[in-house]
């Protein structure tokens, strides 16, 4: 199978979304330093965001949580700067815990999409997504004022054109699919070349008809920068089975002359069940590097060597 172009548009699942094969993270542009270990100074998050909405990248994904907003602070300053949401770029963002309180029930729900929506300078979102839901329990959840309601009620209000579920923990992933309330699968760091615990779910999303998303397909960075540079996945500890998945596949690129990061980037791209992979970008000139990544040519010998080496049975749950 050939690399798809980053650019690449296809169906978002059944949703009436099109999105390029590659998505612009806005994580690092917002300046998340405990999670990356750097730091984005302001312009240079702006200008990115600005390089990213006027790119042939036709995909942008946001949080509330994301440095207490600042990346979608950021992201509505380019958005002024090229004269709003251009059409062909569709904006994702996730709904997060009360930034003071930790509360995650309906109203904290309501009061981070609406801070959102302001920050972004946006009246609605094409896709919003209930993030990192393991922080509360599932019958919260799911209870009559809970997250679930609220989400549900914002998609009928039209403040969000469609839904995802955007966690880390396969398992309970699938159990909010089952739910019939969201249309989209966002996974994170489960599915890479040092952890493949999210094959069952992405599987079971696809088939049903989800669109499905991955993201962090470097794990934090680690899987593009090389152990030495990170020596931590998921932003934190990396477990034994996990160090040696890395160390594996960085040596088998490094032979063979590929790039840890275009390998670890075209292992989701290259992947028919994922509709786009989300690549967090902290400066303008990392586009263009993503977008050769995107299309490396990998000899076949390489993938063969890979698929072997990297983490089938690590994984950081199930």
């Amino acid at each position: 199978m050939s690399a798809p172009s980053a650019f690449d548009r296809r169906p978002l699942g059944a949703t009436s979304l099109e999105v390029t094969a590659v998505c612009i993270g806005g994580g690092p542009l917002g300046s998340m330093p405990g999670a990356f270990d750097y730091e984005t100074p302001s312009a240079r998050g702006v200008a990115t965001a600005v390089a990213a909405l006027t790119s042939d990248f036709g995909f942008l994904d946001t949080s509330a949580a994301y440095n207490n907003g600042e990346s979608e602070r950021r992201i509505g300053e380019a958005l002024r700067e090229v004269g709003g949401l251009p059409s062909s770029i569709v904006l994702a963002t996730k709904v997060d815990p009360d930034f003071e309180t930790g509360q995650f029930d309906g109203a904290a729900v309501r009061r981070s999409l609406e801070g959102s929506l302001e920050r972004l300078g946006v009246d609605r979102v094409d896709l919003l997504h209930f993030h990192d839901p393991e922080r509360i329990s599932f019958a919260d959840a799911m209870a009559p004022d809970g997250a679930v309601a609220e989400l549900a009620r914002i998609r009928d209000e039209g403040l969000a054109r469609h839904l995802g579920v955007a966690g880390g923990p396969a398992s309970l992933m699938a159990r909010y699919l089952y739910t019939g309330v969201f249309e989209v699968l966002l996974t994170h760091n489960r599915w890479t070349l040092a952890d493949r615990s999210a094959d069952a779910v992405i599987s079971q999303a696809h088939e049903a008809g989800y669109g499905v998303i991955n993201g962090a397909p470097f794990g934090g960075g680690v899987l593009a920068r090389g152990w030495e540079a990170v020596q931590k996945y998921c932003y934190g500890p990396a477990s034994a089975e996990t160090e040696r998945a890395i160390k594996a596949v960085e040596l088998i690129c490094g032979e063979a002359g590929v790039p840890l990061g275009a390998a670890a980037l075209q292992f989701s791209t290259r992947d028919e069940r994922i509709d786009s992979t989300i690549v967090g970008v902290s400066r303008p000139e990392r586009l263009a590097e993503i977008e050769a990544w995107a299309s490396w040519d990998i000899p076949g010998d390489v993938w063969e060597a890979l698929e072997a080496a990297s983490g089938r049975d690590a994984g950081l749950d199930n």
